[in-house]
């Protein structure tokens, strides 16, 4: 390392008062569920910085996983986006889940899966969100496939810069190798009042680096 450098660095640790190792990366924040079975199977929560994927067939408890997620971020206070690619999301539903909308962004792209891309990389390039939910889920699966890999590239790129979570809710995995967590869903058994569907049991995979970890939970309807 030159003189010049040398000096640079130490002006740095006298500004900050704390030694300074460039070669080291901040560890990611986490942003927890609430639902303890699944914050125990992800190690804390979802992690800020990168992308994520929730994935499962229809009343899988995807939706229901991730509306628990946007409800723990915005009583904690964070800014956050939902990026409807289908015009599926039910703010009402959201709310009477514990989603505090008044910090919520909702972007219904009435079945535009390329205008969800474009509008969730121009929301993470601008900044000041805590968590972006990329709602893929009621996009049909050959649409999904057809996003090539780079774009997810950028997008957990912009992720990164910005330190923002981002999920994104799906039939089934699409980044893969871009993706830091890969939940998949699968409903165990409906729970029924009469003729009503009062919740299900739900169980989500782990399906990261090679290993198969589960966590069951209750997903009211």
């Amino acid at each position: 390392m030159g003189a010049a450098l040398l000096q640079l660095r130490a002006e740095l640790e006298a500004r900050f008062e704390a030694p300074l190792d460039f070669r080291k990366r901040p560890e990611a924040s986490l942003l927890p569920t609430g639902i303890e079975a699944i914050d125990r199977l992800t190690s804390g929560g979802f992690p800020r910085g990168t992308l994520s994927e929730i994935c499962g067939a229809d009343s899988s408890g995807r939706t229901a996983l991730s509306i628990a997620l946007l409800g723990q971020a915005t009583r904690a206070g964070e800014f956050c986006a939902w990026i409807d690619a289908a015009g599926a999301f039910d703010p009402a539903s959201a709310a009477e889940a514990g989603t505090v909308l008044e910090r919520l962004l909702w972007v219904d792209c009435r079945g535009n899966a390329e205008h969800a891309l474009k509008s969730l990389d121009l929301l993470l390039q601008a900044g000041g969100f805590g968590l972006l939910v990329l709602d893929l889920a009621d996009t049909p699966e050959r649409e999904a496939r057809r996003i090539p890999l780079a774009s997810w590239f950028r997008l957990r790129h912009a992720a990164e810069r910005t330190g923002a979570a981002l999920v994104v809710l799906e039939k089934n995995i699409n980044a893969r190798s871009c993706s830091a967590i890969q939940l998949e869903m699968r409903q165990k058994s409906p729970v029924w009042s009469g003729k009503l569907l009062k919740g299900l049991d739900a169980r989500a995979e782990s399906r990261k680096h090679y290993q198969v970890r589960t966590a069951e939970f209750w997903a009211e309807r």
